[in-house]
């Protein structure tokens, strides 16, 4: 019997990031859950081109450098110039849900946003985040976006939402 400890899961926080609230949501909260499951977050921003494009986009359009200016801009509004740890920025080709799949397969935790719509469970959750909280190798965590700030306070993160 083979008594060797399994390898140390890496303690990276994968954070799906596109720029709606709800993902800057998923920032912050990534942030506070530093102490408890990481030591970096990865912050992962995933575009594709659209289907009446196939691969021949116009010429001037850039998606990979206008998802990572969406990232850039998200990552700002979360954290301020604060990261609360070391912070890896990618920006992605591919399906987002898929993308993410395959990221928590080398991590300890997967957060991403809600859309938030509705009373019933399955009209809370995207597309995205239902399809990663149902097959991510790690534990997902589910942002419902931001509460209104009061007081001049920043707006602190609605409750999360855990799938393991």
């Amino acid at each position: 019997m083979d008594m060797t400890p399994p390898p140390r899961r890496s303690r990276v926080i994968v954070v799906g990031v596109d720029g709606s609230e709800q993902s800057i949501a998923a920032l912050e909260l990534a942030g506070s859950l530093v102490p408890l499951a990481g030591d970096v977050i990865r912050a992962v921003t995933v575009w594709r081109y659209p289907i009446g494009f196939g691969s021949f986009a116009p010429i001037t359009w850039n998606p990979d450098e206008l998802a990572g200016k969406a990232l850039d801009d998200a990552l700002s509004a979360a954290f301020q110039g604060e990261a609360p740890c070391p912070l890896e920025r990618r920006v992605l080709q591919g399906a987002p849900a898929q993308v993410l799949i395959e990221e928590s397969r080398k991590a300890s935790m997967v957060v991403v946003g809600s859309r938030g719509h509705g009373g019933f469970v399955g009209l809370l959750l995207g597309s995205v985040s239902s399809a990663v909280a149902e097959r991510s190798a790690c534990p997902v965590v589910i942002a419902h976006g931001a509460l209104p700030a009061s007081d001049g306070e920043r707006a602190a993160a609605r409750p999360a939402t855990a799938s393991a």
